[in-house]
């Protein structure tokens, strides 16, 4: 989380704007909550260019939840392709299989997910009632660099993307995409916020099983207040719109500065592992992730004690996960260069006296 949105979060905590409540003790659906959302709202979609034919929805349930509520939304009970490019993906895939029918149209697998299938090898059915990627594995660290364009590749199907982890840290070609989903706790707020930016024409296919909170017509019809939204979610995920929107690289504003920053600070990193004998990365340098970035010591007996010296630095949560062990660096909006900075130092001088 920004440092300043936290600050601010904090002043305004006992009382919002004089209004005599913080905005955990305010009805969802008195005026001044209403504000609130109706501002978040109207500010995230100045920050992505959200076109005026999508709907935002503020939901519950995060990345998990979704994996469920777009094949309830969007399959019809038919049957849905999905791009197996790391563990979310496949976690998506298999939860979606409760719905609908579900196929494999291209998978990185056999490459231990160190690389992303190219679009043109996708064996896209043209009957399936969406296309499925995540565009950010975590835990792998493969990216996107640009979405796929299904239309160019024979497929109708709308693209439906899960970008749970890298949201708001670069541009969105919103003609290529017909959902989008994500939990906002990694770029965007605190945990207990999922945002669903959905095209007009996508409503309305809910299937009867849908649970009506989890129906996106209903979500979009009543402005995101069917049921009680996550109201403290969405009031910082709005603080954070506006200072991502504050934000300046040189010539470049709000996303555009991002972008810019996030590349630099992933250069960085890259850098450091890719010059050096002692850290290792196995991912594609086409699709390697500037949000997660796992890399290995060689030699794997020195892990515990390079944990160690992080943590006695200042330097957390470095640990891979554990389905794939090594280290993993993430380098979400909020952090800062300097914190990559004491990152590679830290590095530099751990190999420099264990190498």
């Amino acid at each position: 989380m920004p440092e300043a949105v936290l600050r601010r979060a904090a002043e305004e905590m006992l009382d919002w704007h004089g209004s005599g409540m913080g905005v955990m003790e305010m009805s969802h659906r008195g005026k001044e909550f209403g504000a609130i959302a109706m501002q978040a709202a109207a500010d995230f979609r100045t920050l992505l260019a959200i076109p005026a034919h999508f709907h935002i929805l503020f939901m519950q349930g995060g990345g998990l939840g979704e994996n469920a509520i777009v094949p309830l939304n969007l399959s019809r009970g038919t049957k849905a392709d999905f791009v197996i490019t790391g563990s979310w993906s496949a976690k998506s895939q298999k939860e979606a299989q409760r719905y609908c029918a579900t196929r494999v149209a291209a998978s990185n697998a056999a490459d231990q997910h160190t690389r992303l299938p190219d679009p043109a090898s996708w064996q896209l059915d043209r009957d399936a009632s969406y296309v499925h990627v995540c565009t950010n594995e975590t835990i792998n660290g493969v990216e996107f660099q640009a979405l796929p364009d299904l239309r160019a590749l024979g497929c109708d199907a709308p693209l439906v993307i899960d970008f749970s982890s890298h949201v708001a840290s670069r541009s969105i070609d919103w003609r290529r995409v017909g959902l989008a989903f994500g939990g906002a706790q990694k770029n965007l707020g605190p945990a207990g916020l999922t945002i669903v930016v959905v095209r007009d024409d996508l409503l309305g296919r809910a299937l009867e099983i849908c649970p009506s909170a989890f129906n996106y017509k209903t979500v979009a019809d009543n402005q995101s207040m069917y049921n009680t939204p996550p109201t403290w979610g969405i009031y910082v995920a709005g603080l954070t719109f506006q200072w991502l929107l504050q934000q300046r690289e040189g010539d470049a504003t709000g996303i555009a500065a991002m972008e810019r920053r996030n590349i630099a600070k992933a250069k960085l990193l890259y850098d450091v592992i890719d010059s050096s004998a002692f850290y290792n990365n196995t991912v594609d340098p086409a699709c390697r992730s500037r949000m997660n970035i796992p890399f290995f010591l060689r030699d794997e007996a020195h892990n515990d004690a390079f944990l160690a010296g992080a943590r006695e630095t200042g330097l957390l949560q470095l640990k891979g996960h554990k389905s794939v062990g090594g280290m993993r660096a993430s380098l979400y909006n909020a952090m800062p260069l300097a914190g990559v900075q004491a990152l590679v130092a830290y590095m530099r001088e751990f190999e420099r006296s264990h190498a």
